[in-house]
């Protein structure tokens, strides 16, 4: 099993950031877009970037399974006897890529099994074109390397939303979707972003208290968050407030989810997910 290090940190960084590199040529011009059997768009992008992605990962460490969004078609009897694996969105937030919105990454996280049962360890997403890279280990920390400055992220001690307002980041949902869930006397203020890694980004920077998919997404869209969110006090859970789970089932797509900056909080008192 991988020893979690600087040494290995900073070379899955270097993967990303050179992943992104590609993937600013690829902004350049024109690509070609497919729909996939799942009628979400696939571009050339995509596919070249999780070929690299993969290579270079198997260059760094031979003997350990690398899982991609684009190849993904692994049989759960397989799956299930790893003890780690990397796992990897070699663009998450193609839609955006597609749009131009710029607000796309490449995410790539080591999961490993820790007393039974599967935790990411180590994640990187980077956004080429915000020039952001958000990385963190277990037991080490979280930063952001943004326009080649590295910073610290950290979180709060525990926040009392006195005020009742949260602001909440979102995809494309309705916003009434989310308020109907929403326990009086809170109140939301909402804020669109692009691709699901980076709405985890602003809640770990701070910018938002929480960050809410009610969505279809895959574990290699939330693995790397995990970490991040881990490491300044936040988490992720589902609607009935229970943590995601990782290559522990035939599916490997998430249940709808929050992302929290303050675990500490009684989220509890301030959801009810029971209007959906």
């Amino acid at each position: 099993m991988q020893t979690l290090n600087q040494s290995l940190l900073d070379k899955i960084v270097k993967i990303a950031q050179d992943a992104g590199e590609h993937l600013k040529d690829f902004y350049a011009k024109s690509v070609e877009v497919h729909i996939k059997s799942d009628k979400t768009p696939v571009t050339e992008a995509d596919l070249f970037l999780s070929q690299f992605i993969t290579e270079q990962l198997k260059q760094l460490t031979p003997d350990v399974p690398v899982l991609s969004e684009e190849n993904c078609d692994i049989a759960f009897e397989e799956r299930q006897k790893w003890d780690e694996y990397w796992i990897i969105d070699p663009l998450d937030g193609t839609q955006q890529f597609i749009n131009r919105t710029d607000q796309f990454a490449v995410i790539i996280a080591l999961v490993q099994k820790q007393i039974g049962k599967n935790h990411p360890v180590l994640g990187v997403i980077h956004a080429p074109i915000l020039e952001k890279t958000y990385f963190a280990m277990q037991h080490f920390g979280c930063y952001l390397q943004e326009k080649g400055e590295i910073r610290p992220l950290h979180g709060l001690k525990q926040a009392d939303y006195r005020d009742h307002n949260l602001h909440i980041a979102i995809g494309f949902v309705h916003p009434d979707h989310i308020e109907d869930n929403l326990k009086p006397p809170y109140q939301a203020t909402f804020m669109e972003y692009g691709s699901s890694s980076l709405k985890s980004g602003l809640v770990a920077e701070g910018i938002s208290d929480c960050y809410i998919r009610f969505g279809d997404t895959g574990e290699w869209d939330t693995a790397a968050s995990e970490v991040l969110l881990s490491e300044i006090g936040g988490e992720i859970f589902d609607l009935h407030f229970e943590p995601l789970s990782y290559n522990e089932r035939e599916t490997l797509i998430n249940p709808y989810f929050i992302m929290v900056r303050d675990s500490q909080h009684d989220w509890q008192n301030v959801f009810q997910f029971n209007k959906l």
